[in-house]
């Protein structure tokens, strides 16, 4: 009798045995906990013809973004290319969008997920790779819709729900939809509290909305479920101490930095661009960060020259750019150049994101405040093309800010300032950029109103 896995798709080459393992990796990645990677090389190891095992593995290491894993994920899709003669054809579409990943096209491997989820809208490892394909891409409208086309077919009973819920409160929450994420996300939790993406989506809401003491009690309350035996943990750290970052307390964001996103010296990509991303908005307050940029930027240095995506390339920047490491930046941006004169979606990337935001990064390390501001004007509002958040992107607006103040730019300042107050009041950072627009325009009442806002929270 042919293996079925939860949800009623066949797995060829697979006994109940490795189906269970299947599963479990599926499980972990659902939750971002355990060693999904390793699970699922126990399912190939017992059984070495399970086609979907070797996809599976492709596709977690793809969802990696690190070039280093490229030769591993080839290994493993050509595996699966060896075993396809045989293999349903839900199974060769999920190898097809692997290699179209693979081969730099994300876009091709988007869409070939979400034609396979139109006709198997209960394939939980379509979904959230999917999922994840879109917020590397930055396609917002995908990362919700993607998983609302796919929701009517689930519910409670059927296995890995919680993680339908928690990727659409995410695709919610990016689309400014926030009292529906809210709800969502906390509805994933409650049905399974190691759910660290879920988690996560909720994070994202209590930030974007400036409830900063509500995101600090829901990442405290459940910290021994999104921390513990979870490859998603520094990304939730950094979320909690953008919380602290809001109320002005710079000297517990440092303490974040220290003890939980850059403590174990990680040279993981994904965290290196959380302690980046940290440690450049810490940057922009004038804080003075000792040796942690040098540190940082050695652990950058070995991927200069990789090319893959151009997210990652900006965070390597910044570390470059804060340790002042002008061997590090120039060779950056030769590489950039080169991917953007490429082919596939990294070189859109590089060309339209990547390349403009690394510039404009160098410039405004080097004290050319005006080419920064030039550089990044341009970028707001087409920033998502090269991935992330809103949260992640937010970046590049206050950099374009501190740009325009030290540039003596400050009717733009002023605009601007205004522009961030209106999206979130509760952050004493905003309202202490407002005050310095304004007092460089000479407006000491706006000044004085801005300030006693900054005090009163």
């Amino acid at each position: 009798m042919p293996t079925v896995d939860a949800r009623g798709h066949l797995l060829t080459n697979a006994s109940t045995a490795e189906c269970a393992v299947f599963e479990e990796a599926l499980a972990e990645f659902q939750t971002y906990t355990g060693d999904p990677v390793a699970t699922i090389e126990r399912a190939i190891e017992a059984r070495p013809d399970f086609l979907m095992a070797h996809v599976m593995r492709a596709q977690l290491m793809l969802t990696g973004t690190e070039k280093v894993l490229e030769a591993e994920v080839v290994r493993s899709l050509d595996a699966a290319d060896r075993l396809a003669k045989d293999a349903t054809d839900r199974e060769r579409r999920h190898l097809g969008a692997a290699r179209a990943w693979a081969d730099g096209d994300f876009e091709l491997a988007s869409r070939r997920l979400f034609d396979l989820t139109i006709d198997h809208p209960r394939d939980a490892l379509a979904l959230q790779v999917g999922h994840l394909c879109d917020f590397y891409t930055g396609n917002a409208g995908l990362l919700r819709d993607r998983i609302a086309g796919a929701l009517p077919a689930w519910d409670e009973g059927v296995p890995g729900y919680h993680a339908l819920l928690g990727m659409h409160a995410f695709g919610l929450e990016e689309n400014g939809d926030y009292r529906r994420a809210e709800e969502s996300g906390r509805q994933a939790v409650d049905l399974n509290p190691k759910d660290a993406w879920a988690i996560h989506a909720v994070a994202h809401v209590l930030e974007m909305e400036g409830r900063q003491q509500d995101g600090i009690d829901w990442m405290a309350t459940r910290v021994a479920d999104w921390s513990e035996n979870s490859f998603f943990a520094v990304h939730n750290w950094w979320h909690w101490a953008l919380y602290h970052l809001d109320l002005g307390e710079a000297d517990k964001v440092l303490q974040f930095y220290d003890d939980r996103i850059r403590t174990a010296r990680s040279a993981v990509v994904l965290d290196m661009v959380d302690a980046s991303a940290m440690l450049w908005r810490l940057n922009l307050l004038g804080l003075d960060l000792g040796g942690r940029w040098e540190e940082l930027a050695e652990a950058w240095a070995p991927h200069v020259e990789d090319g893959y995506y151009a997210f990652n390339d900006a965070h390597a920047m910044m570390a470059f750019v804060g340790a002042r490491r002008d061997d590090l930046v120039t060779a950056l941006l030769v590489r950039l150049e080169v991917a953007a004169a490429g082919t596939g979606t990294n070189a859109m990337m590089s060309r339209d994101v990547g390349l403009p935001l690394a510039r404009a990064l160098s410039s405004f390390g080097a004290g050319r405040y005006e080419d920064a501001v030039d550089g990044l004007l341009g970028l707001r509002y087409v920033a998502n093309r090269f991935g992330g958040s809103n949260a992640q992107r937010d970046l590049l607006g206050w950099t374009l800010v501190e740009a325009a103040l030290r540039a003596e730019m400050f009717a733009l300042a002023e605009t601007l300032t205004n522009q961030r107050v209106a999206q979130k009041s509760s952050s004493l950072q905003n309202w202490q950029l407002v005050a310095r627009a304004s007092i460089g325009r000479g407006n000491d009442r706006a000044a004085a109103t801005a300030q006693d806002r900054a005090k009163g929270i």
